[in-house]
């Protein structure tokens, strides 16, 4: 899924809750201080969201440079995007 800034991949995990992964990559971000801000941001959202988030592996990767965007805009892209996964993920069938 794609928000203006991220990019969500999701991917069902057969464990009890989800997981997070962020990546911010240099070539979008070029200081330390942006890169360690998204991803703080990132997992704070995860965190708060992370009770009614389906059972899945996520992978959240910024696609868009973020220099003109606020926090607020960057929260709200994020909640937006774990807003919209599917509540009820299918779990791989077992063949047996």
């Amino acid at each position: 899924m794609k928000g203006r800034w991220f990019i969500v991949h999701y991917r069902p995990n057969g464990l009890d809750s989800a997981r997070l992964g962020v990546v911010v990559a240099k070539k979008l971000a070029r200081r330390a201080s942006l890169r360690n801000l998204l991803k703080r941001i990132v997992r704070e959202n995860f965190r708060k969201m992370r009770a009614g988030l389906p059972a899945c592996d996520l992978i959240v990767r910024l696609h868009a440079k973020a220099d003109d965007a606020t926090r607020a805009m960057l929260n709200e892209d994020v909640s937006r995007l774990l807003a919209r996964l599917p509540r009820a993920t299918q779990q791989p069938e077992s063949g047996g």
